[in-house]
């Protein structure tokens, strides 16, 4: 199914493949998506057509209403199809997530307070913005139900703060994307946040192609090969009708985090630069391994942001 990134190859300012056998839709030249094989007929026979396309790369990445996003003057994060899954460890490249005093109760909104420290264990203070934010946080239960993806705010002491409502009792994976001002790569740290209470986990979903999510239907379109690049296509409908008009979302129209059954392994994807909210977005994604993945799309459309859930087998 679908996620794409890659990591950025130069960093931004401070403070701030397709598969064999499987063609893209094609620009016609005034902007509109061409079906280039019979499946785009298709799904524009019965109401399903936009293609998105996604390219799922490794590990990090992140829209503004109604006009395609501006290239930034500094360069975003590229892809990070090389690199191994995020979000394993608490402490890396010098780096460790500490926790605040846990403050969190299921069905409760609760502050979720945390600091980013370096080798010396003094406190973080400069980031670079990456995908328009300093600091992209993913919490999800250990199960993988809950899912949400917000933005702390950094205090002046390195402390991060955003209020969290957790759905139930239970461990939150709480994973940090971010890039210190001082260092020459994203990091991405992962710890898990106490939840008191009973802790029911629930099975993971059955995987399917297709969804309804707040009224859109979306449909993923292709698989996940270990070790391969894959091609994905993402396509959107709503009444009966595709969905053309994207907006930007983090500075592009999509992303997609993955995440693995068991360790909760993380790789954010998002979609190419050249992609327009009416054409097809590609992405190319290489899963480091067999296993069952929980993919999160990302998008949003009329001002509103909305997440669609996919289990993905590779």
């Amino acid at each position: 199914m679908t996620a794409t990134s890659d990591r950025p190859v130069a960093p931004a300012d401070v403070e701030g493949a397709p598969r064999p056998g499987r063609p893209l839709p094609v620009d016609a030249g005034d902007g509109r998506a061409v079906a280039a094989s019979g499946r785009w007929s298709r799904y524009l026979a019965s109401g399903l057509v936009l293609g998105l396309t996604l390219a799922l790369g490794f590990v990090a990445g992140r829209l503004d209403a109604g006009r395609a996003p501006a290239r930034s003057a500094a360069p975003q994060p590229a892809a990070h199809a090389a690199h191994a899954p995020g979000g394993l460890q608490v402490s890396q490249d010098g780096y460790t997530l500490a926790l605040g005093p846990p403050a969190l109760s299921a069905g409760r909104a609760g502050e979720l307070a945390f600091r980013i420290v370096d080798a010396t264990g003094a406190a973080v203070t400069r980031f670079r913005t990456t995908h328009e934010r300093l600091m992209h946080l993913v919490l999800v239960g250990r199960d993988l139900t809950g899912y949400r993806h917000v933005h702390p705010e950094l205090s002046p002491d390195g402390t991060w703060r955003v209020r969290v409502t957790p759905e139930a009792p239970g461990p939150l994976r709480a994973i940090a994307d971010f890039w210190p001002a001082d260092a020459d790569r994203a990091v991405t740290l992962g710890v898990d946040v106490p939840v008191p209470g009973r802790y029911a986990p629930r099975p993971p979903a059955e995987p399917q192609e297709t969804i309804v999510v707040d009224g859109y239907t979306v449909t993923l379109d292709g698989g996940l090969r270990p070790g391969e690049s894959n091609q994905v296509l993402v396509w959107l409908g709503r009444d009966g009708k595709p969905v053309g008009d994207l907006q930007p979302h983090l500075g592009a129209y999509g992303h997609l985090v993955a995440l693995r059954h068991g360790d909760l392994a993380y790789l954010h994807v998002h979609p190419a630069a050249a992609s327009r909210p009416e054409s097809v977005v590609a992405f190319g994604v290489t899963v480091p391994s067999a296993g069952t993945y929980r993919l999160f799309f990302e998008f949003r459309h009329r001002d509103v942001v909305h997440v669609a859930e996919f289990t993905v087998t590779a």
